[in-house]
């Protein structure tokens, strides 16, 4: 571990130390062979880290982005690839699979009509082929709505996790895109400007599109897949369309598989009645619906279902429940939520609503609890001003067998700030 750190630690150093040089007058070229020796076998997400950490550390994002066109003249041989168990990237609908199939329309536009275009600018000016170009950049400008739906759907999410410098970036050099892409469409739409300068600002607005391509799909894409979890990607593609698409749109809605909890509580209900035999008020649970006038017997007492859901809504905690098979069946909506959930999350596989890097963590809390290794689980993180304690803890029925996991969260600043004794009512 030590051995990793002082490496991590080298990178830094060398990093910084190549952006300087940059700064300084060098040239991609010369400091290309360091750069390719430096991330020589490290992943897109730890190159993204140091980036990352150099700008929390108060380097100006624009130093850092100086590093760009070395990234695109380097990377293509060095970034190892990220696999993920299912890739997203193959669903039609989720963003990254929009994302790529505007990357692959932009690819088209660029070799199959602008390049052949700026050929012929080369050598036969004329009013008609200008205005051919014209009508061909317009379509360019489309990536606009691209760079949009990144910028403030997807990085939003990335700096949540605070993943701040890649973003940063990667935004400031969308920026100079734009203003290239703009740069070629007012020089076409002036009739004074000669084809040699014409053509070096066509060339301009073309060549660092598919950098961007490339530094999204071997960069971007891979560290968010990495990151968010499937509900945070259902909420990116739900509100795409609201920014609008680049020469693509979905043919289709993305649908992260699910399973209708209502319909499988039902067919557990038909089967428990049939072999147990026995009425709810007897056994204390609700077997085949609930009791006239949505009354719930429990052995202690009665509910409303009116009562039950604004009790366990009024807690000032969070509780989630995963049944038997790791399905999210219920969550409380009391008004302060620690964890945001959205009623999409219900009938989904719990490892679905967890970023990919924790998955593991929360299959090994599920696997322990269902096994009986352990009948809870505690952890407390500070979040702000928040100090949030998260406890996993075993269901189980009167004879011992787990039916599920309950999910008990609660910011406990308060009840930590706490000193002395309180034996009056406030006014």
């Amino acid at each position: 571990m030590s051995e990793y750190i002082n490496n991590r630690e080298y990178r830094q150093k060398v990093l910084k130390e190549l952006i300087m040089e940059l700064h300084n007058g060098k040239t991609v070229d010369e400091v290309k062979e360091r750069f390719e020796k430096l991330i020589e076998g490290v992943s897109a997400s730890e190159i993204s880290m140091m980036e990352n950490q150099l700008i929390m550390e108060g380097m100006p994002v624009t130093e850092v982005q100086r590093l760009c066109d070395v990234h695109a003249a380097v990377f293509k041989g060095s970034i190892e690839e990220i696999h993920m168990p299912e890739n997203p990237a193959d669903i039609p609908g989720h963003p990254i699979h929009t994302f790529k199939m505007e990357n692959r329309a932009l690819e088209r536009l660029m070799d199959k009509a602008i390049k052949p275009l700026l050929s012929k600018l080369d050598y036969s000016d004329s009013q008609d082929l200008r205005e051919k170009m014209l009508s061909e950049f317009t379509k360019l400008y489309e990536l606009d709505k691209h760079y949009l739906r990144k910028e403030n759907l997807l990085f939003p999410y990335l700096e949540k996790y605070e993943i701040t410098g890649p973003p940063k970036v990667m935004w400031g050099v969308d920026d100079e895109i734009r203003e290239d892409i703009k740069s070629a469409l007012s020089a076409l739409k002036d009739p004074n400007i000669d084809a040699k300068e014409l053509l070096a600002k066509a060339n301009a607005a073309i060549d660092r599109v598919p950098e961007m391509i490339f530094k999204e799909e071997n960069i971007l894409f891979p560290m968010a897949q990495e990151t968010l979890s499937e509900d945070e990607w259902l909420k990116i593609a739900k509100e795409s369309h609201e920014l609008g698409y680049c020469l693509y749109e979905p043919k289709k809605q993305w649908r992260p598989v699910r399973v209708n909890v209502e319909e499988k509580t039902k067919q557990e209900a038909k089967k428990a009645d049939h072999s147990l035999q026995t009425s709810p008020a007897e056994s204390g649970e609700l077997i085949s619906g609930e009791l006239p006038g949505e009354y719930i017997n429990f052995e202690t007492g009665t509910l409303s279902k009116k009562e039950l859901e604004a009790m366990l809504n009024t807690m000032p905690v969070d509780i989630t429940f995963v049944d038997k098979d790791g399905l999210v069946k219920y969550f409380s909506q009391g008004t302060e939520r620690i964890f945001p959930r959205t009623k999409a999350v219900i009938g989904r596989a719990v490892s679905n609503c967890h970023p990919p890097a924790s998955v593991h963590v929360v299959e090994k809390i599920v696997e322990d609890l269902m096994s009986g290794k352990k009948d809870h689980e505690d952890f407390w993180i500070k979040m702000g001003d928040k100090y949030t304690l998260i406890r996993y803890f075993a269901v189980r029925d009167k004879d011992g067998s787990y039916i599920g996991t309950l999910e008990f969260t609660q910011n406990i600043a308060p009840i930590k700030a706490i000193k002395g004794e309180k034996r009056l009512m406030s006014d």
